[in-house]
């Protein structure tokens, strides 16, 4: 007969493991009876329409339309005035000069205010001004949103071929799309007609360490363990904001997108792999800029409960990706 410490310890571990599974299926069931229905893509009414270079209001376009551009570059920005004008310098530097040297380039930017409290809409209007509606474009929403959900409006307002998402930060130097159209033609013959290159900042990981504080480093690692085991596998880092996207992946995986906030870039990948959408991941030069929106320990705690919410919705069938799902 076992002893009474033994079966004290065989009683403890049968009632952890029941325990955790109750624990899990309360969760669950939270996850599917709190899980919303897609964001629909409402625009306001002052959201439908662009200022041109003269002030005057212009209906912005859909995805859907034909592209009548090489490179649409969408730009996220809340509270930007201060970092924006870096960005966008030393990207429309390179821009120009790109189109300089090859005239049959064409772009634009789309600096994306969401519901900012500064000025940055008007910061990014003096780029209009300067370089033309046809070049610059500012959507300015009426509250915020988040950045999946900034990056969505200006998604769906795109004219490009390709779809470049940059931070307003200015982190990553902007001729490293380059090396994403490199990574994105590698990938070709492209299913449907889609892909995406994602920037990783994954190769600088060792230098971050040691330039972190532990519990930080703790916080990293522990967010990067759960995107592997919940969601996206094979993707070093799923957070950069520098991402390419063919027109028709764009489409696709933006049309299917719930979270709107930190953790879009998961669910977002999350889908590409279940539409088994050809995904690159290219190391990109990447600089820490002062100024981050994230406050580090909630905003992680934040996007750990996005993250198990986002696996345990889809598993659950609260959400639903179907794999013949129209785009039209």
């Amino acid at each position: 007969m076992a002893s009474l410490p033994l079966q004290l310890v065989v009683l403890g571990a049968v009632l952890g493991v029941a325990l955790a599974a109750a624990a899990l299926i309360l969760i669950s069931f939270v996850a599917f009876v709190t899980a919303t229905e897609m964001p629909p893509l409402h625009r306001h009414e002052e959201e439908k329409f662009f200022l041109n270079a003269r002030g005057q209001k212009e209906t912005l376009p859909t995805i859907r339309d034909s592209p009548t551009k090489q490179l649409s570059i969408v730009v996220p920005s809340y509270n930007e005035e201060k970092r924006l004008p870096i960005m966008m310098d030393e990207a429309l530097g390179y821009l120009e000069e790109r189109q300089k040297q090859d005239p049959t380039f064409t772009y634009e930017v789309i600096v994306v205010d969401d519901g900012s409290k500064d000025q940055t809409s008007k910061v990014a209007f003096k780029y209009c001004q300067k370089y033309g509606s046809d070049k610059i474009r500012v959507i300015t929403l009426v509250k915020n949103r988040g950045k999946g959900g900034a990056i969505k409006m200006g998604i769906f307002s795109s004219r490009g071929e390709k779809i470049l998402m940059a931070d307003a930060d200015g982190a990553t130097k902007f001729p490293d799309v380059e090396k994403l159209e490199k990574g994105l033609n590698d990938l070709q013959p492209w299913p449907d007609q889609m892909a995406i290159a994602c920037g990783s900042r994954a190769h600088l990981q060792t230098e971050s360490i040691a330039q972190r504080s532990y519990f930080r480093t703790l916080l990293m690692y522990g967010f990067h363990f759960l995107v592997w085991f919940l969601c996206v596998k094979g993707i070093r880092d799923t957070q950069c904001g520098f991402k390419l996207l063919t027109r028709e992946a764009a489409l696709r995986t933006f049309s299917s997108l719930h979270i709107e906030r930190w953790a879009f870039d998961v669910e977002l990948l999350y889908i590409a792999q279940f539409f088994k959408i050809p995904i690159a991941e290219i190391a990109v030069n990447w600089t820490e800029i002062e100024g981050s929106k994230l406050v580090p320990f909630w905003s992680w705690l934040q996007m750990g409960k996005d993250l198990l919410f986002i696996r345990l919705r889809y598993l659950t069938g609260a959400w639903r990706l179907e794999r013949t799902r129209k785009m039209n």
